[in-house]
């Protein structure tokens, strides 16, 4: 027989329970709703009936004259903010929480010195600690829009990052802002131009009361295998057999930290100038007849395997001194075999990692 426990510790069996709930069906048909309310409203779910309304009886309709005052704010709950005893799950210190691909239009400097207002996708995050419940999100979008209508440099974003640091408390605090950068582009031989678009993010970051600047681009270029073209030519010449080398698009994303140096700024230009040097084939906007061929020499002019391209990234980002530690992922996007060739070089300890992201290579494709 199932059975019940009395707080005293008396059980009591279904009869019993089926007795109390009839007594208790007997009351609330009786009672007056506030009554039934005021010892528990679920008891009005008992009832056979639907006659009896719920208590109190709700508005349906949106009162949009409504303004709540200060008094109506203060008593509005706010779990976030919560007591520890809130806390479900472990009670662990939380390295990031906060808000990703919040989006807004941010302008920014160019190096000739005009600006450029671009849409930018934002993340930031606060660190959390281990007795505290959560943050309220919406803060962190409050501080940022604080700043929104200045022209942006690591220095306005210093300052949105001390405002939500500051509103929620945390010790460490983190921005990253994303957005495709437009610069126009030369053909290699018409005369003609077009706009070419980066992959671009700055990177704030505060941990144990140091902050350091950090730029992310992803540079596309076109890798002309060395051995697929050695092959080719012995074909040529020993068999009089035409051939060409396979070839393919593929990415370098390229991360930096900024070091403030007295030759200047790092410019978002100087970044992309830099991979241009290292690795020439970039890939092409404005394309006619003499520009296509002059691609197809270029690239026999600059073949590389995946390993040749992060060295050569890495020979270019050595010789500047407004760049501190840095990290360089690459990708050839195989036209001869169904998988990639990937590569990753790494300088200085700021981006060791002894565990990738699993999802990492996938995020390097880039569609036209």
């Amino acid at each position: 027989m199932n059975q019940m426990k009395r707080k005293g510790g008396d059980a009591v069996d279904t009869a019993q329970a089926q007795d109390a709930l009839e007594v208790l069906r007997n009351w609330a048909a009786k009672a007056d709703p506030v009554e039934v309310a005021a010892l528990d409203p679920a008891i009005a779910r008992l009832l056979p009936s639907a006659d009896l309304p719920n208590y109190p009886e709700l508005s349906r309709t949106y009162p949009s004259d409504f303004e709540p005052d200060a008094d109506y704010k203060a008593s509005m709950p706010d779990l976030q903010n919560g007591p520890a005893s809130l806390i479900q799950g472990a009670k662990r210190h939380i390295q990031h929480v906060g808000i990703s691909n919040f989006r807004l239009p941010i302008r920014y400097h160019t190096r000739d010195g005009s600006d450029v207002t671009l849409e930018t996708s934002v993340t930031g995050s606060v660190s959390l600690e281990a007795g505290k419940k959560g943050i309220n999100m919406s803060r962190i979008m409050r501080s940022f829009y604080g700043h929104a209508e200045k022209t942006f440099s690591f220095d306005v974003i210093e300052a949105a990052l001390d405002d939500y640091k500051n509103d929620l408390e945390s010790l460490d605090a983190r921005i990253e802002m994303r957005f495709s950068y437009p610069a126009r582009v030369e053909s290699l031989r018409s005369g003609l131009s077009g706009y070419q678009y980066y992959d671009i993010a700055l990177e704030l970051v505060e941990h144990r009361g140091k902050r350091r600047k950090f730029l992310h681009l992803d540079y596309v270029y076109s890798s002309t295998c060395p051995c697929s073209l050695e092959l080719s030519e012995h074909a040529r010449q020993m068999r009089g057999q035409l051939a060409t080398p396979h070839s393919q698009r593929s990415v370098a994303r390229i991360s930096v930290e900024k070091i403030h140096q007295p030759s200047g700024t790092l410019w978002f230009e100087d970044l992309i100038d830099l991979c241009r040097v290292a690795v020439p084939t970039e890939t092409q906007v404005m394309v006619k007849r003499e520009d296509e061929q002059a691609f197809a020499e270029l690239n026999a002019a600059n073949p590389i395997f995946v390993e040749d391209a992060a060295r050569l990234f890495c020979e270019q980002l050595q010789q500047d001194d407004r760049i501190g530690d840095f990290r360089i992922v690459a990708s050839h996007q195989e036209s001869l075999h169904s998988h990639d060739a990937v590569s990753i070089l790494i300088e200085g300890d700021t981006f060791e990692a002894e565990s990738l992201d699993p999802k990492l290579f996938s995020t390097l494709f880039h569609v036209g």
